[in-house]
C-alpha cells in the first residue's frame, strides 16, 4: 500500500489504512520524541496522543505536504502542551527576583474530590463493560493493571503495533460512549 492511498482509506475511516499508517510512522514519531525528552515511557505516550489527534483528524490533512512532517508538528505541539501545563504548576510566591520562592500548588484531592472520584470510576467501569471484550481486556491490563505495552503484547500474543492501535481504538469508543450521555 502506498503512502497517498493509506491516507485517503484512512479518511475514509479504513482500520487497516490507520495500522499501516501507524507501523510506517511510528518508529520516526517515536525516535523524534525520545530525543526530545529523553524519556522512553513520556516519548511512547506522547507518540500515542500524536497518533490518536491524527487519526482523529485525518480528514483536514492537506496532500500537498509531506504526511510525516504533518505528524511531528503535531507531536511537537502536543509535548509543548505538555510542558506549559507543567509550568502552571509552579506559581511564583513573591515578585520580586531577589526573593524568588515558588509555591507549589496543592493538588492532592479534597475529601468531595475523593467521593466525586469514586462515583465517576463506578460509572467509568460501566461504560467500558459496553466494550467489546477485546478492547474491556486491553485498557484493564494498560490502565488498571498498568501493564507495559510490551507486557500487554507478551500476554495477548499480539504484536506490539496492534496493541497499541487496539487500546487507541478502544479509547476512542470509551469516549464516544462518555459522550452520548
Amino acid at each position: 500500500m502506498e503512502i497517498e492511498d493509506a491516507i485517503a482509506k484512512a479518511k475514509d475511516n479504513n482500520q487497516i489504512a490507520f495500522n499501516f499508517l501507524l507501523d510506517r510512522f511510528w518508529n520516526d514519531v517515536y525516535a523524534f520524541q525520545l530525543k526530545r525528552i529523553e524519556n522512553e515511557n513520556d516519548a511512547e505516550d506522547i507518540t500515542i496522543q500524536t497518533f490518536s489527534k491524527a487519526f482523529d483528524n485525518i480528514h483536514t490533512f492537506n496532500e500537498k505536504y509531506n504526511f510525516k512532517t504533518w505528524l511531528i508538528t503535531i507531536s511537537k505541539n502536543i509535548h509543548i502542551d505538555l510542558i506549559r501545563k507543567e509550568k502552571n504548576k509552579l506559581a511564583p510566591l513573591y515578585k520580586d527576583d531577589d526573593d524568588k520562592a515558588y509555591q507549589v500548588l496543592d493538588e492532592s484531592p479534597s475529601p468531595e474530590d475523593k467521593l466525586i472520584t469514586e462515583q465517576n470510576l463506578a460509572k467509568l467501569l460501566r461504560d467500558i463493560k459496553k466494550l467489546k471484550p477485546h478492547y474491556q481486556e486491553v485498557i484493564n491490563l494498560r490502565y488498571f493493571q498498568e501493564l507495559s505495552y510490551k507486557e500487554i503484547s507478551e500476554q495477548l500474543n499480539e504484536p506490539m503495533n496492534n496493541v497499541k492501535v487496539k487500546l487507541l481504538r478502544a479509547k476512542k469508543l470509551l469516549a464516544e460512549i462518555i459522550q452520548k450521555k
